[in-house]
């Protein structure tokens, strides 16, 4: 799979199953402390993040997406072994109650 810089909603909901199934983690990213209602998240913390699986999938958002698709590239330094993506819109634009319908 190609990893763009950023996913809209659709798209890790979508990209999150696919590679689930195919034993990728994907991680929702709050670097904000403000978690998004009805999604699971995780609190940006670089230490326990480089202790996930190589290959992981770290999708960072703010509350607006610009702010995590700046700091992309440090990112993706930061974590070399994992794939480091911006949520598009951030949690401005998290529609709580969107899901796949199979």
């Amino acid at each position: 799979m190609l990893y763009k810089d950023e996913w809209t909603q659709k798209e890790f909901l979508e990209n999150k199953k696919e590679l689930e199934k195919q034993g990728v983690k994907v991680l929702l990213v709050d670097t904000i402390l403000s978690p998004i209602e009805k999604a699971d998240s995780v609190v940006y913390n670089p230490y326990e993040l480089s202790k996930e699986p190589e290959g992981s999938v770290f999708v960072f958002y703010c509350d607006t997406g610009k702010a995590t698709l700046n700091r992309l590239k440090e990112y993706k330094e930061r974590f070399p072994k994992h794939h480091c993506i911006s949520l598009k819109g951030g949690k401005g634009y998290w529609r709580k109650n969107m899901m796949l319908l199979d």
